[in-house]
C-alpha cells in the first residue's frame, strides 16, 4: 500500500485513530513522513503499518 502514498494524501492511523487525520510529507521508499493533525509529525514504515487513504472528510473541514 505505501508505493501509492503520495505527498499530500490524506491518511489515517489504523490503530491510532486519536491522532487524527494526517497529510503524507515525504514517501522514500518504504518510509512515510507524516504530519498528523492531533500528533505532529510522525516516520511511519509502510511495510509494517498500513496507512488508510482518508475520504471526503479531508476535503471537508
Amino acid at each position: 500500500m505505501f508505493h501509492t502514498m503520495v505527498p499530500g494524501a490524506f491518511v489515517r492511523h489504523p490503530t491510532q485513530p486519536d491522532w487524527g487525520l494526517g497529510q503524507v510529507q515525504s514517501v522514500d521508499g518504504a518510509r512515510i513522513t507524516v504530519n498528523f493533525e492531533n500528533a505532529g509529525k510522525h516516520l511511519i514504515n509502510g511495510e509494517v503499518i498500513e496507512l488508510s487513504i482518508a475520504g471526503d472528510e479531508a476535503t471537508d473541514e
